[in-house]
């Protein structure tokens, strides 16, 4: 029978010889991993290709508010199991950004000690050593010449610990001592059909870039759809593409990306109608593309 890895010093060195915790875009390598030679996580894990990349998701809600940031029209590159700092440290964003905002910035040692919060540490072998903290999901965003980070958080549920809410309190500090928006994402603040129904379409969602011209056919044709079933929209769509997968691409990136703002609590169910909603309402069922953050 085989037993339960441990977070040990020993184990924190060899993640750091592998590199982890570095990179953007595809070379990016995060802290935790999927796989047996980590200790095993509560959640149920995800592998998902996005841009040639695997995302690492540890859990179901990880996997969901990954989905969510995704649909950010300006997004660049997501990095999921962030590692934070331990020391002083440059800004995050000159791994993008040479005009970054230069200095050294407080690492997780000092906010403890500021907050009066006890530093995580791991134990074994005889050894002790800091934890390494981390983030779930640190976005890159662009709009022009205008580029930030955004970091988000994942819980379970809101109801946490008091442990939970001290480590949740210096990892907000963390990325507020650095201008960084950093939003706490719980199942209380989106709605489970919308989740639902975004893990559902993933797989075409998450697929290669359907054409343009592609989506623009799959636009006009929803729209002389509304309240028809989602089999009848995308039998339409695909006498025009002929081709299937190509209809399912297009149909479902153009939600993703907010060009068709269909009403994603209506379920996955081909026999549904679909409906639309207006651009804010749509945008207002992401967490994220909202800004909606959980309380501590």
């Amino acid at each position: 029978m085989r037993t339960q890895k441990r977070f040990t010093p020993k184990l924190l060195a060899y993640f750091f010889a592998q590199g982890r915790g570095a990179g953007t875009f595809e070379n990016f390598i995060p802290w935790h991993r999927v796989g047996r030679s980590d200790p095993g996580s509560q959640g149920r894990s995800h592998l998902a290709v996005w841009r040639g990349r695997h995302r690492e998701l540890l859990s179901d809600k990880e996997f969901n508010a990954l989905l969510f940031a995704t649909m950010l029209p300006n997004l660049s590159d997501a990095r999921e199991q962030f590692k934070l700092s331990r020391d002083d440290a440059p800004h995050e964003m000159h791994a993008y950004d040479v005009r970054a905002p230069h200095g050294l910035f407080p690492g997780t040692l000092s906010i403890c000690r500021s907050l009066g919060v006890t530093h995580p540490r791991v134990h074994g072998h005889g050894q002790s050593s800091d934890w390494e903290m981390t983030t779930d999901q640190v976005l890159f965003l662009t709009n022009g010449l205008h580029k930030k980070l955004l970091a988000i958080s994942v819980k379970a549920n809101g109801d946490l610990s008091k442990r939970d809410r001290e480590k949740m309190r210096v990892e907000e500090a963390y990325w507020s001592s650095r201008g960084v928006t950093w939003l706490l994402i719980t199942p209380e603040i989106y709605e489970a059909s919308v989740a639902e129904t975004l893990c559902r379409i993933a797989p075409w969602g998450l697929d290669l870039p359907a054409p343009a011209s592609d989506r623009e056919i799959a636009v006009s044709t929803a729209q002389r759809c509304v309240g028809h079933s989602l089999t009848f929209t995308l039998n339409a769509i695909t006498s025009s593409l002929k081709n299937p997968h190509a209809a399912h691409c297009a149909f479902w990136q153009s939600v993703w990306l907010g060009e068709l703002p269909l009403d994603l609590r209506r379920g996955w169910r081909p026999h549904l109608p679909i409906q639309l909603l207006r651009p804010e309402e749509f945008s207002n069922l992401n967490p994220v593309a909202s800004g909606r953050s959980a309380w501590l």
